[in-house]
């Protein structure tokens, strides 16, 4: 069975896969170096809040694995322009990097990534073969 939406829920750091507004399953994440509020610019290490989709994968990424989010919304464009700063992008929720410069236990224990959205391997693995297509995504404080 497939999910057909996300759930990420920054303060508790954890992901909800979805399949009509029921829980399939729940992992644990780790978000970006300043995990707190929403996302106003690029490399500010936050983690985006609000709604977009999951619009492309990449298998072959510096991570394991990669699902792509639809970041900037046109409330992020907007937010980062009123700052006078790129909203950035490439915002992805994905695996553990390939060449992992500290202990694996770093990246499992602690929020590490520059805004983006970040699991185990083998939870990624299970979060990619469980959704397809543009699955949607909510990214709430």
């Amino acid at each position: 069975m497939r999910a057909d939406s996300i759930l990420i829920v920054k303060h508790e750091r954890k992901l909800y896969l979805l399949r009509d507004n029921q829980p399939l399953r729940t992992y644990r994440i780790a978000l970006g170096l300043s995990p707190s509020g929403a996302k106003e610019h690029e490399w500010d290490f936050r983690t985006p809040e609000g709604s977009y989709v999951i619009d492309f994968r990449q298998e072959h990424s510096h991570y394991f694995k990669a699902l792509h989010i639809s970041y900037p919304s046109p409330a992020d464009l907007k937010r980062s322009s009123s700052l006078h700063r790129s909203a950035g992008g490439d915002i992805f929720i994905h695996g553990e990097p390939n060449r992992p410069n500290k202990p694996i236990s770093y990246y499992r224990t602690r929020d590490w990534t520059n805004g983006c959205i970040a699991l185990s391997d083998d939870d990624l693995l299970e979060l990619w073969n469980l959704t397809a297509g543009q699955t949607s995504v909510e990214i709430v404080p």
